[in-house]
Protein backbone atom coordinates (compact mmCIF):
# COMPACT_ATOMS: atom_id res chain seq x y z
CA UNK A 1 0.00 0.00 0.00
CA UNK A 2 1.60 3.51 -0.97
CA UNK A 3 0.68 6.46 1.13
CA UNK A 4 0.16 9.66 -0.21
CA UNK A 5 3.69 11.23 -0.37
CA UNK A 6 4.92 7.92 -2.42
CA UNK A 7 2.30 8.33 -5.18
CA UNK A 8 3.26 12.32 -5.44
CA UNK A 9 7.06 10.67 -5.22
CA UNK A 10 6.75 8.72 -8.46
CA UNK A 11 5.06 11.37 -10.71
CA UNK A 12 7.41 11.70 -13.61
CA UNK A 13 8.50 15.24 -13.72
CA UNK A 14 10.15 16.87 -17.18
CA UNK A 15 13.90 18.15 -16.37
CA UNK A 16 13.24 22.07 -16.05
CA UNK A 17 9.65 21.71 -14.19
CA UNK A 18 11.58 19.45 -11.91
CA UNK A 19 14.23 21.54 -11.57
CA UNK A 20 11.88 24.89 -11.17
CA UNK A 21 9.45 23.11 -8.81
CA UNK A 22 12.79 22.29 -6.14
CA UNK A 23 13.97 25.51 -6.74
CA UNK A 24 10.46 26.92 -5.14
CA UNK A 25 10.41 24.28 -2.62
CA UNK A 26 14.19 25.30 -1.25
CA UNK A 27 13.27 28.96 -1.58
CA UNK A 28 10.23 28.25 0.90
CA UNK A 29 11.65 25.44 3.01
CA UNK A 30 14.33 28.81 3.75
CA UNK A 31 12.26 31.51 3.99
CA UNK A 32 9.91 29.35 6.46
CA UNK A 33 12.65 27.76 8.67
CA UNK A 34 15.53 29.49 8.07
CA UNK A 35 18.76 28.15 5.60
CA UNK A 36 19.76 25.64 8.57
CA UNK A 37 16.70 23.53 7.98
CA UNK A 38 18.05 23.43 4.00
CA UNK A 39 18.45 19.70 3.65
CA UNK A 40 17.71 17.19 0.66
CA UNK A 41 15.03 15.72 2.40
CA UNK A 42 12.97 18.76 3.53
CA UNK A 43 13.14 20.31 0.03
CA UNK A 44 11.61 16.63 -1.75
CA UNK A 45 9.22 16.71 1.16
CA UNK A 46 8.35 20.21 0.33
CA UNK A 47 8.32 19.63 -3.09
CA UNK A 48 6.56 16.10 -3.02
CA UNK A 49 9.40 13.99 -4.45
CA UNK A 50 12.11 11.72 -3.52
CA UNK A 51 14.89 13.57 -1.86
CA UNK A 52 17.33 11.28 -4.88
CA UNK A 53 15.63 13.54 -7.33
CA UNK A 54 16.87 16.52 -5.34
CA UNK A 55 20.52 15.20 -5.20
CA UNK A 56 20.47 14.07 -9.10
CA UNK A 57 18.96 18.11 -10.03
CA UNK A 58 21.88 19.75 -7.56
CA UNK A 59 24.53 17.40 -6.38
CA UNK A 60 25.72 19.16 -3.28
CA UNK A 61 23.88 21.86 -0.72
CA UNK A 62 25.91 24.31 -1.63
CA UNK A 63 24.46 24.24 -5.29
CA UNK A 64 20.91 24.46 -4.31
CA UNK A 65 21.60 27.32 -2.32
CA UNK A 66 23.56 29.04 -5.32
CA UNK A 67 20.70 28.54 -7.60
CA UNK A 68 18.06 28.93 -5.24
CA UNK A 69 19.80 32.13 -4.59
CA UNK A 70 19.92 33.01 -8.45
CA UNK A 71 16.35 32.04 -8.90
CA UNK A 72 15.40 34.54 -6.45
CA UNK A 73 17.44 37.35 -7.98
CA UNK A 74 15.57 37.20 -11.49
CA UNK A 75 12.50 36.81 -9.97
CA UNK A 76 12.58 40.04 -8.14
CA UNK A 77 14.16 41.76 -10.67
CA UNK A 78 11.78 40.62 -12.81
CA UNK A 79 8.70 41.93 -11.13
CA UNK A 80 10.01 44.52 -9.05
CA UNK A 81 10.54 47.22 -11.71
CA UNK A 82 14.38 48.16 -10.30
CA UNK A 83 15.47 48.18 -13.87
CA UNK A 84 12.15 48.68 -16.21
CA UNK A 85 14.64 50.15 -18.86
CA UNK A 86 12.30 53.05 -19.77
CA UNK A 87 14.11 55.81 -18.18
CA UNK A 88 11.00 56.85 -16.58
CA UNK A 89 10.60 57.72 -13.01
CA UNK A 90 7.26 57.09 -12.66
CA UNK A 91 8.15 53.63 -13.67
CA UNK A 92 10.78 53.22 -11.16
CA UNK A 93 9.73 50.07 -8.89
CA UNK A 94 6.78 50.27 -9.82
CA UNK A 95 5.86 46.19 -9.24
CA UNK A 96 7.75 46.40 -5.75
CA UNK A 97 5.01 46.41 -3.20
CA UNK A 98 2.92 43.66 -5.39
CA UNK A 99 6.01 41.84 -5.89
CA UNK A 100 6.35 41.13 -1.94
CA UNK A 101 2.56 41.08 -1.34
CA UNK A 102 2.52 37.82 -3.99
CA UNK A 103 5.32 36.29 -3.07
CA UNK A 104 6.89 37.10 0.21
CA UNK A 105 8.82 33.79 0.48
CA UNK A 106 11.30 34.98 -2.13
CA UNK A 107 12.04 37.77 -0.62
CA UNK A 108 12.59 36.06 2.96
CA UNK A 109 14.67 33.53 1.26
CA UNK A 110 17.48 36.57 0.30
CA UNK A 111 17.28 37.84 4.24
CA UNK A 112 17.45 34.64 5.60
CA UNK A 113 20.51 34.34 3.48
CA UNK A 114 22.39 37.55 4.66
CA UNK A 115 21.67 36.87 8.00
CA UNK A 116 23.37 33.56 8.07
CA UNK A 117 26.19 35.13 5.88
CA UNK A 118 26.97 36.68 9.51
CA UNK A 119 27.59 33.52 11.03
CA UNK A 120 29.05 31.99 8.14
CA UNK A 121 31.57 34.03 6.17
CA UNK A 122 31.45 31.36 3.02
CA UNK A 123 28.32 32.54 2.48
CA UNK A 124 29.50 36.02 1.64
CA UNK A 125 30.51 35.75 -1.97
CA UNK A 126 26.97 34.31 -2.58
CA UNK A 127 25.43 37.91 -0.93
CA UNK A 128 27.69 40.33 -2.52
CA UNK A 129 26.87 38.77 -5.84
CA UNK A 130 23.85 39.69 -4.71
CA UNK A 131 23.37 43.19 -4.18
CA UNK A 132 25.76 43.07 -6.85
CA UNK A 133 22.62 42.39 -8.98
CA UNK A 134 20.53 45.10 -7.41
CA UNK A 135 23.14 47.69 -7.12
CA UNK A 136 23.87 47.29 -11.16
CA UNK A 137 20.16 47.38 -11.97
CA UNK A 138 19.62 50.15 -9.46
CA UNK A 139 22.30 52.13 -11.30
CA UNK A 140 21.26 51.34 -14.74
CA UNK A 141 17.79 52.54 -14.75
CA UNK A 142 18.86 55.89 -11.97
CA UNK A 143 21.71 56.60 -15.16
CA UNK A 144 18.63 56.79 -17.71
CA UNK A 145 16.41 58.39 -15.67
CA UNK A 146 18.96 61.34 -14.57
CA UNK A 147 20.87 63.95 -16.90
CA UNK A 148 23.90 63.33 -15.26
CA UNK A 149 23.93 59.45 -14.60
CA UNK A 150 24.35 57.98 -11.64
CA UNK A 151 27.24 56.42 -9.59
CA UNK A 152 27.37 53.21 -7.47
CA UNK A 153 27.23 55.59 -4.49
CA UNK A 154 23.80 56.69 -5.12
CA UNK A 155 22.29 53.48 -6.68
CA UNK A 156 23.54 52.01 -3.12
CA UNK A 157 21.18 54.46 -1.67
CA UNK A 158 18.72 54.31 -3.51
CA UNK A 159 18.60 50.46 -3.27
CA UNK A 160 18.87 50.52 0.46
CA UNK A 161 15.66 52.68 0.91
CA UNK A 162 14.00 50.30 -1.34
CA UNK A 163 15.71 46.97 0.32
CA UNK A 164 14.40 48.59 3.74
CA UNK A 165 11.10 49.44 2.83
CA UNK A 166 10.82 45.46 1.21
CA UNK A 167 12.07 44.02 4.65
CA UNK A 168 9.42 46.56 6.83
CA UNK A 169 6.57 44.83 4.53
CA UNK A 170 7.57 41.98 4.59
CA UNK A 171 7.37 41.55 8.71
CA UNK A 172 5.01 44.54 8.69
CA UNK A 173 2.44 43.99 6.19
CA UNK A 174 1.17 47.72 5.02
CA UNK A 175 1.70 47.64 1.53
CA UNK A 176 -0.16 51.20 1.44
CA UNK A 177 2.65 52.23 3.14
CA UNK A 178 5.68 50.92 1.04
CA UNK A 179 3.69 52.43 -2.01
CA UNK A 180 3.16 55.86 -0.01
CA UNK A 181 7.18 55.94 0.72
CA UNK A 182 7.83 54.61 -3.25
CA UNK A 183 5.92 58.05 -4.41
CA UNK A 184 8.25 59.84 -1.94
CA UNK A 185 11.28 58.29 -3.37
CA UNK A 186 10.34 58.99 -7.22
CA UNK A 187 9.57 62.84 -6.27
CA UNK A 188 13.03 63.19 -4.38
CA UNK A 189 14.63 61.36 -8.28
CA UNK A 190 12.58 64.02 -10.27
CA UNK A 191 13.94 66.83 -8.30
CA UNK A 192 17.05 65.54 -8.39
CA UNK A 193 16.70 64.81 -11.80
CA UNK A 194 15.27 68.81 -12.74
CA UNK A 195 18.35 70.23 -10.49
CA UNK A 196 20.80 68.11 -12.79
CA UNK A 197 19.27 69.82 -16.18
CA UNK A 198 19.18 73.18 -14.36
CA UNK A 199 22.95 72.93 -13.55
CA UNK A 200 23.86 71.51 -17.28
CA UNK A 201 22.00 74.81 -19.02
Amino acid sequence: MTTPGEVISQRRLNYGEGREALLAAAVRVVARGGLRNLTYRAVAREAGVTHGLVVHHFGSRDALIAEALAHTIQTSLANSAVEPGSGDVADFSAGLSAMVQADPDIQAFQYELLLEARRKPELLDQVRGLYEQYFGAAERELARMLPDGAGRPLARLVFAALDGLVLHQLTLGEQDVTDAALGELRSLLRLLGAAAATDES
